[in-house]
């Protein structure tokens, strides 16, 4: 209970993400949410018998009282899920309460229709251990799908219209919103609670994080069915990637020329910076990093005119120098801790130590394979390891720039050495050399490895960085 609420309600459906936003509710320290209160199956979870020494015979008997106990829960705001086809009893006494706080979580109704498809299909409902995860494709039932979004819909309206004429406003959260902390943080404020959360619970894992197109048999079907049009977002790609900040202290400034670079983790940092370094003929350690968001507002104003640019890296090509930069090798700036995790927990089949003679051209191959399989499950959300800046989408980590300073020009690796140059001139360096190529990775390159199979896996982990920049195959020929 709370100045502002006496409990809370939960409105969802099966397969919405009903179950991690209870997660990290309950991992709020003064909230208890109790799961499916009015499923009329069972009471709570599918395991229990009561809830707060209210038995289902009981909350079938009088609904209202099961209320009462979750409202006078002590010293915590108490709550519970409620989908569209629970005991439509509890809403005359809950949905006219202004003291009863309204959550609406929605998702995109084909996505949660596909999952509930799989969920049934292999019996998983809940992932806790990736490593158990079971997949599954499903076929698309036009019918079954139109009646699943009718009841949808209809519910949804319904709950519109009631709160509407009782002048209550309620809390909405999208299944995409529920990889977002300061989301979960701002409902915790919207209902009065004092707990925040540091970080979202990492304990479920999602289940079926690729496009739905590729978990469907009768895509085709399916497609038709849904008279052509993509209502249901079926072309995009989920993303479930943390947000990321802007990263302002990784900016560089030209010390005399007007340029700001603005890195992006696992690309040809050393080469452009070498680049800069060269424009004003100073050392790399002169050019201008490190400064906060106060310090580059101010170095902007400072100099009007200044152009923004980045450069992006073939996404391959990214991973497989980050692999060998940041995992394979273990010298100064690698990952050692994430490296042990990594042979240990999810057997990445690379030496205890750097490679010596005996590592092969095969086994890099097998290494780097096994890396990108992490990567996937890594940018999915189903791993405890962070999603470091150097494998994150380049996607992402242009939009968390945005948030801060839109780059001017947004360059590919292999047109920076022609147009870096061009860029240069504007401000009087007409003799500007192009940038360095960069060093050949170790102790095997990706020409020594590369085949199409890591090509496809590459523009299915990284889909989106694929199609916004029009990357096409590493190697051209």
């Amino acid at each position: 209970m709370t100045s502002k609420f006496d409990y809370f309600i939960v409105f969802a459906e099966m397969r919405t993400g009903s179950n991690f936003l209870e997660t990290n509710l309950n991992a709020l320290s003064d909230v208890t949410c109790f799961g499916e209160a009015f499923n009329p199956h069972f009471i709570g979870y599918p395991n229990k018998v009561e809830i707060l020494e209210i038995t289902q015979a009981m909350r079938d008997s009088d609904p209202g009282c099961l209320i009462d106990v979750i409202r006078e829960t002590p010293d915590v705001l108490g709550g519970f899920r409620f989908f569209h086809d629970h005991d439509q009893r509890i809403l005359e006494t809950a949905l006219p309460d202004p003291r009863c706080a309204k959550i609406i979580l929605t998702r995109n109704p084909l996505d949660s229709y596909v999952s509930w498809k799989i969920a049934q299909e292999t019996g998983q409902w809940k992932l806790t251990n990736v490593k158990k995860r079971r997949e599954a494709q499903v076929r698309f039932d036009p019918e079954e799908f139109s009646r699943h979004v009718e009841a949808l819909q209809d519910f949804q309206v319904f709950l519109l219209n009631s709160l509407q004429a009782k002048g209550q406003t309620p809390f909405y959260v999208d299944y995409e919103d529920l990889q977002n902390v300061e989301v979960m943080n701002g409902l915790a404020a919207w209902l009065g609670v004092q707990g925040r959360l540091d970080g979202l619970d990492k304990s479920l894992k999602r289940q079926n994080p690729s496009p739905v197109t590729t978990k469907v048999i009768n895509v085709d079907e399916m497609t038709e069915a849904l008279g052509g049009l993509d209502r249901f977002n079926l072309t995009r790609t989920p993303n479930f990637e943390p947000r990321r900040g802007p990263a302002v202290p990784s900016y560089v400034a030209g010390v005399v020329t007007p340029l700001l670079y603005l890195p992006i983790r696992g690309g040809p940092e050393d080469e452009v910076m070498s680049w800069m370094a060269g424009l004003d003929s100073v050392p790399i350690s002169s050019l201008n990093t490190g400064m906060n968001q106060k310090q580059m507002r101010q170095w902007m104003r400072n100099n009007l005119g200044h152009r923004r640019f980045t450069v992006l890296r073939h996404p391959l090509a990214r991973l497989h120098q980050v692999f060998c930069r940041k995992i394979l090798n273990t010298g100064p700036g690698s990952f050692r801790k994430i490296r042990e995790t990594l042979r240990r927990q999810y057997k990445l089949p690379i030496p205890n130590e750097a490679p010596d003679a005996r590592y092969s051209r095969s086994d890099h191959r097998a290494a780097f394979e096994a890396f990108m399989g992490f990567v996937r499950m890594n940018l999915a959300g189903q791993t405890a390891i962070r999603v470091d800046g150097g494998w994150c989408s380049q996607a992402q980590a242009l939009s968390a720039m945005s948030d801060f300073a839109v780059p001017d020009h947004v360059f590919r690796e292999d047109e920076a050495a022609e147009l870096l140059p061009l860029l240069a001139a504007r401000y009087g360096h007409l003799e500007t050399a192009a940038p360095e190529a960069a060093q050949p990775d170790t102790p095997f390159t990706l020409d020594d490895i590369y085949d199409d199979d890591l090509e496809k896996e590459a523009a299915s982990i990284y889909q989106r960085d694929y199609m916004m920049f029009g990357f096409g195959p590493w190697r051209k020929d």
